[in-house]
């Protein structure tokens, strides 16, 4: 399945009860003021109507034709950035279900398993649909990935109390959905979707929280590590294809790198990270796509290149 497509349709997930922990609190925790009993039941009910209407309705239009249970090994298509969306999907499905529990009041301890747990839970959900697919099946490089996605929030938000790398979506538009469009997408929104040539996934670093820097150093500035993929046509491998003039058309298959600054805009004016603001926690997991910026990137195809602003459409 297409891992950003479930991504846009649990952007707004909502997350179930989950009864209280008993622990010790966490030393980066802030005080806890309590559960306001409104916004918790919101919460509730909305992850128990969206969790299930979105459920019903993949399992209708994209799950027509269930066969018996099986498995399927698509580790090496689309030079890994299958397994790169799904790390990045659930990392930040994570971490939107955390935000809307510690918005419902819930003490961090609970937030943070409740948000890791129960996107596992849907992730895993349509990973049992996919076993059942016709022309798809259960992936277990796709769980892997899902499992690192998870792990990487939460294990964040436990050592640390915050979010030192992020992960972040980027998209351009390329050459290739033309030549395959019902593969790639004919429209751009389907191909922000199923054009893997188009999308770049990013490891955000916030400096000011991962370097000794002094207290002047901006805590919005992030360095981001880019990756993608070009000239793929195909998962494995590119079908034979000619063009208009019936002579044979050939795309090089190659990865690319790259490294840009970032700005995390719910750090704008955050005088203590371990305490955010509402509004700061809704920006910083809304904050998904990556901004565009001035850009260095690498591929053994065309070396070292330079990009001022946006990445050129390949």
């Amino acid at each position: 399945m297409i891992t950003l497509f479930r991504f846009l349709l649990t952007l707004e997930l909502l997350l179930m009860l989950q009864s209280p922990v008993r622990a010790q609190p966490l030393p980066v925790s802030p005080a806890e003021p309590g559960i306001n009993q409104g916004r918790f039941i919101g919460v509730v009910a909305g992850t128990a109507a969206f969790y299930t209407v979105t459920l019903l309705l993949l399992r209708k239009q994209w799950y027509k034709k269930k066969l018996p249970f099986h498995t399927f090994n698509d580790n090496r298509e689309w030079l890994q950035m299958d397994k790169v969306g799904h790390v990045a999907t659930a990392y930040c499905m994570s971490r939107g279900g955390y935000e809307l529990m510690r918005w419902s009041g819930v003490n961090e301890r609970a937030s943070i398993l409740t948000g890791g747990l129960l996107a596992l839970l849907f992730q895993t959900t349509l990973e049992v649909y996919d076993g059942h697919a016709e022309g798809w099946g259960f992936s277990k490089g796709d769980m892997v990935a899902n499992v690192a996605g998870t792990a990487l929030f939460m294990g964040q938000q436990f050592g640390a109390g915050q979010q030192v790398v992020s992960l972040k979506y980027g998209f351009r538009k390329t050459i290739f959905p033309p030549y395959r469009p019902n593969l790639l997408g004919k429209t751009t929104g389907q191909q922000m979707l199923k054009d893997y040539n188009g999308q770049q996934y990013w490891l955000s670093v916030n400096l000011a929280s991962a370097l000794p820097v002094g207290p002047d150093f901006p805590r919005w500035l992030n360095l981001d590590v880019g990756y993608s993929g070009s000239g793929m046509t195909g998962g494995h491998e590119n079908p034979p294809m000619i063009n208009s003039e019936g002579k044979p058309l050939v795309f090089k298959r190659f990865r690319q790198f790259f490294l840009s600054p970032d700005v995390d805009l719910s750090r704008i004016n955050q005088p203590d990270p371990l305490h955010p603001l509402p509004w700061q926690r809704f920006v910083g997991t809304v904050q998904f796509f990556k901004i565009a910026a001035p850009s260095l990137e690498y591929n053994p195809v065309n070396g070292l290149r330079f990009h001022p602003l946006l990445l050129p459409k390949e």
